[in-house]
């Protein structure tokens, strides 16, 4: 199935638990003020992906235990990500999503493909960034309003890894020198080239 994406990065430790490929859709209308990737809001940049060629890449990506599906917003387009997030969860992937749809604003869409997405979701950081409420110690969280899901028993909130101060990563992707794994270092990052 195809799908628009930003980037993917093979090996992150600043994605969530673990070491994880990271996968960044494309298109975005929540817009929320403050986002680190304003980049991706638009549906026509980035390019064309397929599910199934992604999961694939995931699958072979040395040393991961789990993918990340961040953006623009994964619940745009809940079809090919459904299927990217079976086929990777089949091979013992876990799937960690970041969402700016809360779980009950997705489980009120009573739409098939945003179950059997949310379905295949170990855990679920959801609710929109707010840039005047940063979070000043959760792991993986860019803004205290915003709640961790544990869909499955794969992590728990006991899990020491949630509890340690945030990762930054830079690295070039696609020629680009990017910021990510903290939300507030991407945007004082992109303040301080302008």
């Amino acid at each position: 199935m195809k799908l628009r994406i930003a980037q993917t990065v093979a090996n992150t430790e600043a994605e969530g638990p673990g070491k994880r490929y990271a996968l960044w859709v494309q298109g975005c209308s929540l817009r929320c003020l403050g986002c680190c990737n304003p980049e991706m809001f638009s549906t026509s940049a980035g390019r064309e992906a397929d599910s199934a060629a992604l999961a694939q890449e995931a699958l072979t990506a040395e040393g991961v235990e789990g993918v990340s599906i961040l953006g623009g917003e994964p619940f745009e387009q809940p079809a090919p990500l459904a299927d990217f997030a079976e086929r990777v969860r089949a091979r013992g992937l876990s799937v960690m999503v970041y969402s700016g749809y809360t779980l009950a604003e997705l489980k009120a869409k009573r739409d098939d493909a945003v179950d059997r997405f949310l379905a295949t979701t170990d855990l679920l950081v959801d609710g929109r960034y707010e840039k005047t409420r940063p979070e000043p110690s959760r792991r993986w969280v860019g803004s205290s309003n915003q709640v961790m899901h544990f869909l499955s028993e794969r992590y728990t909130p006991t899990d020491e890894r949630f509890h340690r101060g945030n990762t930054v990563e830079l690295r070039f992707v696609d020629g680009k020198l990017t910021v990510n794994g903290w939300p507030q270092a991407a945007d004082a990052f992109r303040r301080g080239l302008k």
